[in-house]
């Protein structure tokens, strides 16, 4: 996913939010329709991704410094929890299981390298890359 000055919305309800930019390629290439799926505050919701105000507040102000620096989006990477091999094993008979192998390269490839993947949709799947560098 990924959010831009758009997206921002420094007057929520919910103190301080920002749209995911949902659905991606993947969404949109497996059928799923939605939006304003949000990170905010306020710690209380109903599909989106509610944390304290301390923590959107943090987070916001990196998102926002970084699109006020010309930066035109950011990248929102969201795992449903630490991927290391323990959790993965323990999430074995969870149904997302096989969707959260999917993800797992591109989460420990940025574990690894301390960068993000590239990542493209091929035949409805997330594709993992290592990124080059300019």
């Amino acid at each position: 996913y990924a959010t831009n000055k758009g997206l921002l919305n420094p007057n929520s309800r919910y103190h301080l939010a920002f749209n995911i930019g949902y659905p991606n390629a993947y969404d949109r290439a497996n059928g799923y329709t939605g939006d304003f799926i949000m990170v905010h505050g306020n710690c209380v919701s109903a599909g989106c991704y509610a944390m304290t105000d301390a923590g959107i507040e943090e987070i916001y102000q990196l998102v926002a410094q970084a699109l006020n620096s010309g930066q035109k989006s950011v990248p929102v990477h969201i795992f449903p929890f630490t991927m290391n091999d323990e959790n993965m094993r323990q999430a074995q008979a969870w149904p997302e299981y096989n969707f959260w192998r999917m993800l797992k390269p591109g989460y420990d490839y940025f574990e690894k390298n301390r960068r993000l993947p590239t990542i493209t949709v091929e035949n409805r799947r997330y594709k993992i890359s290592p990124t080059t560098l300019p």
